[in-house]
């Protein structure tokens, strides 16, 4: 069950909590990450261990989609596929959020997604959350609330020293861990290995009824789309480093202050350590016909994966795109090179692309904030079409107000 064990131990209000190891750095937990304050050089930086972030470190979708034909191949052409044919459960694989499996016992499937990726945010426990958020997202996107098991997937840096993986690693591990308690679910083991470059990520599994998850292929002419995080997030953190590289930094600095980078990198990291549990919760709700996440390949790919898999002979068209405050002008100042307005910057841990019927959407929105305090945006409809989904010409940019 991988290499490290987890002691289960009760804590004195009787909440199961899991201890992966003592923390010394427990008392620095909550305030930012500062290197000093734990004895590292001034200048560590915990996104120096990995050279690629968000989908800079994905198999680009085209190749990807190539790549797996072989796998869907097999799992098509009987096999075990046989073995449930007479169940009315179908098997979700290869190219949606999670795979979905009918188990051999009455009427329940496994449903489970993994996930891992380089640091993209300097602050290690933030990292950890933001990790963990990211892997529960694909189980959320599929309207699936409740988490039954993670396990932890960690890389350390062979570059690091082991004082700074001393510090580093059991902060990563204890805000995956935070993470996952707040989705109501635990971490009971994974695997460590080193590596070239830091990675983090895990497996998330439940055990679900059919009525307990949504497959994403409902969607029909004059549903409307909602988003529930901003993007901009791989906007967000590339200025954020690019504060420390003036060559860079000059690039954009006529657009946007140093103010400003940092508010909307903390806006970032907020919104990527943020659940989509509450938004799958209230897919429920408000009868949604489908969803998926926004995560690596940005906006648009992942509204084009989602329309492919429609049983109707839908489109979707984008019309709104709301941004992180100031991350639009940054973006336009670096020429194309994240294509942002494109919809094809990458995000970590986006929000959730949900299909609703028109008349429940400013109700789902309304909804959210109430309980989250964060907002939610109709950005487009579903049109009669082919399968395929496009960003109108001039989209409106909506500026999303950065942390302050």
């Amino acid at each position: 069950m991988g290499d490290y064990q987890v002691g289960v131990q009760q804590d004195a209000l009787g909440a199961v909590q899991l201890e992966l190891g003592g923390n010394p750095n427990s008392l620095a937990l909550r305030r930012p990450f500062d290197p000093l304050a734990h004895d590292l050089e001034a200048s560590f930086r915990l996104t120096r261990f990995a050279d690629l972030k968000g989908r800079g470190c994905k198999v680009p979708q085209e190749v990807l989609n190539k790549l797996v034909e072989g796998l869907q191949q097999d799992y098509n052409s009987g096999g075990d596929h046989e073995h449930f044919m007479h169940m009315a459960i179908p098997r979700i694989g290869i190219g949606l959020d999670c795979s979905v499996t009918p188990l051999r016992h009455g009427g329940l499937v496994l449903v489970q997604t993994t996930d891992f990726f380089y640091p993209l945010v300097d602050d290690p426990y933030m990292m950890g959350k933001i990790a963990c958020a990211n892997v529960l997202s694909d189980l959320y996107a599929m309207g699936v609330t409740e988490c039954d098991n993670m396990l932890m997937l960690l890389g350390v840096s062979t570059k690091m020293t082991e004082k700074e993986r001393d510090v580093v690693i059991p902060l990563i591990m204890r805000g995956f861990k935070d993470s996952a308690l707040e989705a109501g679910t635990t971490v009971t083991g994974g695997q460590t290995v080193v590596n070239p470059w830091c990675t983090i990520g895990g497996v998330a599994s439940t055990v679900a009824q059919p009525n307990e998850y949504i497959v994403p292929d409902n969607a029909v002419v004059g549903d409307v789309l909602v988003l529930t995080k901003p993007l901009g997030t791989q906007v967000a953190v590339n200025a954020h480093q690019w504060l420390d590289q003036p060559e860079r930094w000059n690039r954009i600095k006529l657009v946007v202050s140093e103010e400003d980078v940092r508010k909307a990198y903390h806006r970032a990291m907020d919104s990527m350590a943020r659940l989509n549990r509450i938004a799958s919760r209230l897919m429920h709700k408000y009868n949604a016909h489908g969803a998926t996440d926004v995560t690596g390949f940005g906006l648009l790919g992942h509204a084009q994966t989602l329309a492919s898999h429609q049983k109707n002979e839908v489109s979707f068209v984008i019309h709104n795109l709301p941004v992180i405050a100031k991350m639009a002008a940054v973006a336009k100042a670096c020429g194309n090179m994240f294509q942002l307005l494109q919809g094809h910057s990458a995000e970590t841990s986006g929000g959730l692309l949900i299909c609703l019927p028109r008349e429940q959407a400013a109700a789902y929105c309304k909804d959210i904030e109430k309980q989250e305090g964060y907002q939610a945006w109709i950005i487009g409809i579903v049109e009669k079409g082919n399968r395929t989904a496009r960003i109108i010409d001039k989209p409106r940019v909506i500026e999303v107000p950065a942390k302050e």
